[in-house]
């Protein structure tokens, strides 16, 4: 199993550790609740660096980019990211990643942990473009700085004004003592904060000047448990439940990163399929009764008919009250449609909502 630059002092911490998408990495520190909560009212920093970083240059690093994912990257502005999934040749998706644009000729591609192997053969197989792609995901360490006090906490780090760096735009910039640190005004919690990308042999500094200067603010360390509480709080998808090789990004209501003015893979049925309405959506939904969704429930109609199945569910640590996420038909899809969970032997009542569950 892998382990990221930081794996001795999780256990130093006393982490629970658990492997996850190849890695021994920390599920929680002391609780998903305190830390979930933690992050919602003050901060915290997540060790995420399992996750994937492909750079893309050249000539045509640009055109590459637009033939293998589904938004327009030519809309960014060098020191812009954009959210934006890769398509399979079926009608599913190969990955959801975050692209970043340094220069006309140079990208950053941040691809999901579990995908990493699959994604850059994908990248590559398609790769008839004047560009290098280059798999520097081993080299990299990504520690994600989350919640309402992260700019205020971390200025102290900074050589520039942190307050300027813009929702999904980023600097690269010396912080913590360090050169060249990416810092990206993106994230997984929907608390605002940054995600700060870095060679591993910087990791343990930064990793304790970023607890150092966050200390006087509440700074704990936080594992994936949160990370996944505070995700499905904002409504947004995980690659392997709510999103896989056989949901398209129609069905998954990611219209808004679907843009059909440009040519990409797969982009002739993603259109015929827009244009016909899918046969089924993806929802939000919350429990008016007692019990916690899970992934592979069934979801029922009112007459006890199955309509569809969980791909993520949870007690919401913020709203103290079952929340989750599936795939029902689109009749059914509409806010405020009552549905009902199978959950053992009792249908539990529920009914459709519209994201995100947590509203600050």
């Amino acid at each position: 199993m892998k382990t990221t630059a930081l794996n001795h002092i999780h256990h130093q911490l006393g982490a629970k550790m658990v492997p996850f998408a190849g890695y021994e990495m920390p599920v929680s520190y002391e609780g998903v609740n305190n830390e979930h909560a933690c992050v919602r009212e003050h901060l915290g920093v997540f060790d995420v660096s399992h996750m994937g970083e492909f750079f893309v240059e050249g000539k045509q690093a640009l055109e590459l980019i637009q033939y293998i994912t589904t938004n327009d990257a030519s809309k960014l502005i060098d020191g812009q990211a954009q959210y934006t999934c890769m398509p399979n040749d079926k009608g599913g998706i190969v990955d959801d990643l975050i692209i970043y644009r340094f220069n006309a000729h140079k990208f950053l591609m941040v691809v999901n942990a579990s995908n990493i192997e699959k994604d850059f053969n994908w990248v590559t197989k398609h790769n008839n473009f004047d560009a290098e792609v280059i798999n520097a995901s081993d080299e990299y360490s990504l520690l994600a700085v989350q919640g309402p006090k992260a700019v205020e906490a971390m200025q102290s780090l900074a050589k520039i004004d942190l307050s300027e760096i813009k929702f999904y735009h980023f600097e690269v910039a010396d912080f913590a003592g360090v050169k060249d640190v990416i810092i990206s005004g993106t994230g997984y919690t929907g608390s605002g904060g940054f995600e700060i990308y870095f060679k591993n042999k910087h990791a343990e500094q930064i990793w304790s000047r970023v607890l150092e200067a966050g200390k006087p603010y509440g700074i704990k360390p936080i594992g994936l448990a949160a990370r996944d509480t505070l995700r499905l709080e904002m409504g947004m998808c995980l690659y392997g439940n709510d999103i896989d090789e056989t949901t398209s990004p129609i069905e998954a209501k990611l219209g808004w990163i679907t843009k059909f003015t440009k040519d990409f893979i797969n982009a002739e049925a993603l259109k015929a399929e827009k244009e016909a309405g899918p046969q089924r959506k993806l929802i939000a939904f919350e429990l008016t009764e007692k019990g916690i969704p899970r992934q592979g429930y069934a979801i029922l109609n009112e007459n006890g008919e199955q309509i569809g199945q969980v791909t993520s569910g949870t007690m919401s640590p913020s709203l103290k009250k079952p929340i989750g996420m599936g795939y029902v038909a689109t009749e059914y899809s509409k806010f405020g449609t009552p549905i009902q969970l199978q959950i053992r032997k009792k249908a539990v009542a529920g009914i459709t909502v519209k994201p995100p569950f947590y509203k600050k």
